[in-house]
């Protein structure tokens, strides 16, 4: 089955509106290639701002939203605020959340499941940390991380899968493209033997990781790949590089 690759910016907690004019008049320059599905994920604050500039062959994605539609939840976002400022995708898991903020893998299969729920698409994140590869627990971590979020859903329609090793985020190192094809191999087979064999083959499964323009062309390549979520290069020009990797 030929999946459409996928490549996702995340401008993490960066920008202003002067900063976000300029990223979207890079990938309005481009140009991109029209194969690939390219969403940015912007800070909250500048969620409707970028919604209303951004041309139509760019997704825009929050960077997380909470597990209900509304409370007492100072400081948080749902995803049907998300719906109702015209925002159709969220980024969920990112080792950031689950290593600075302290998110367990049970509150982000909630946030999933809701965020699916409510109509939104969802980038949900995995990856282990430098001491969990050193211990020989890649395939286990990314396995219990993924279960989690398989208890909570019945449609993976809507999912894009970013395996992202915590140690090669924001650190200069990057898994090997053979790294990174044999835990993207692993969870599509997982895929295949705990939910079904056309959702293995259907679901985009993208790499993050310091991805940058020098080294997207080689890390596409590899069979198991459909795409990447880029950190800090997506607030770089380089970003139009990596979307156009397959090229």
């Amino acid at each position: 089955m030929s999946r459409k690759f996928f490549v996702g910016g995340n401008w993490k907690m960066n920008g202003t509106k002067k900063v976000a004019d300029d990223l979207l008049a890079n990938l309005i320059k481009g140009p991109l290639d029209p194969n690939v599905d390219v969403l940015i994920g912007v800070p909250s604050l500048y969620l409707d701002y970028v919604k209303e500039k951004v041309p139509s062959n760019i997704l825009v994605s929050a960077q997380n939203c909470y597990k209900v539609e509304k409370g007492a939840f100072t400081g948080e976002v749902s995803p049907a605020m998300l719906k109702d400022i015209g925002i159709d995708w969220v980024i969920l898991g990112h080792s950031e959340r689950r290593q600075i903020f302290q998110e367990s893998d049970e509150l982000i299969a909630d946030k999933v499941k809701h965020a699916l729920e409510s109509g939104l698409s969802v980038v949900a994140c995995i990856g282990e940390t430098l001491e969990e590869r050193e211990a020989g627990r890649t395939e286990c971590v990314v396995a219990k991380q993924i279960a989690a979020i398989k208890e909570k859903i019945c449609n993976w329609d809507n999912v894009v899968v970013a395996y992202e090793p915590v140690w090669a985020i924001g650190t200069g190192k990057t898994a090997s493209p053979q790294q990174a094809q044999e835990v993207h191999k692993v969870l599509r087979k997982w895929l295949a033997d705990e939910v079904s064999e056309a959702v293995s083959q259907s679901t985009r499964i993208i790499y993050g990781g310091s991805v940058t323009g020098a080294n997207s062309k080689e890390i596409a390549k590899e069979s198991d790949i459909d795409g990447f979520l880029v950190g800090g290069a997506s607030l770089k020009p380089e970003f139009v590089d990596i979307v156009n990797a397959k090229k």
